[in-house]
C-alpha cells in the first residue's frame, strides 16, 4: 500500500522510468559487438576467464538495456555458462537431419539448431531405393477371372 505524503514535500520522478533512446539502444549493440569481439581474442589467446567475462558483460548489458543478442552473437557463446565457443576445446557441433547440434564441453549444455540451405531427407532411412531394378510389372486382363486355388478341405 502506498503512503500519500500529504505536505507534498517529496520530490516526484520527471518522464518514464526506464526509457531508453534510440541512441542509447544503438551504443549498447555496439558494445555488445565489441565485447563478444574481445571475447573471441581473450579466448584465442588462452586465457578463458577474460572471455567468460567479456561475454557475462555483453549479456548484462542486453538484460539492462532490454536487447535481444544478436544471432549472429549468440552463436558463439553457451548460454548456460556463458564460455566463448572454440571448436574442439569448448564446443563440439554435430551436424545431422538439418539441424547443427553444439554441445558445451565446459558445462554440457547442448542447442539445437534448424540449419536452412540443408534439406531434411525426403525419404526415412533404410527405404532408399536408388540402384536397384524396377519392379515387374504384373499385368491383368479386365475379361478374366483369377482363380483362387483350394487348398485341401478337411473332410
Amino acid at each position: 500500500m502506498r503512503h500519500s505524503d500529504p505536505t507534498g514535500t517529496r520530490p516526484r520522478r520527471g518522464g518514464r522510468r526506464g526509457f531508453r533512446t534510440p541512441l542509447m539502444i544503438s551504443v549498447a549493440r555496439d558494445r555488445m559487438a565489441t565485447l563478444v569481439g574481445r571475447a573471441e581474442e581473450a579466448s584465442r589467446g588462452g586465457d578463458p576467464s577474460r572471455s567468460r567475462r567479456y561475454v557475462e558483460l555483453a549479456r548484462r548489458i542486453g538484460t539492462r538495456y532490454n536487447i535481444r543478442i544478436p544471432p549472429m552473437l549468440k552463436d558463439q557463446f553457451c548460454q548456460g555458462c556463458s564460455s566463448f565457443f572454440q571448436e574442439g576445446i569448448t564446443v563440439r557441433t554435430r551436424l545431422n537431419a538439418g539441424r547443427r547440434t553444439r554441445t558445451c564441453l565446459s558445462c554440457g549444455r547442448v542447442r539445437r539448431v534448424l540449419v536452412r540451405g540443408l534439406a531434411a531427407p525426403e525419404e526415412p532411412r533404410g527405404l532408399r531405393t536408388e540402384g536397384l531394378p524396377e519392379p515387374l510389372a504384373v499385368s491383368v486382363d479386365d475379361g478374366e477371372e483369377l482363380e483362387e486355388e483350394e487348398g485341401p478341405e478337411d473332410g
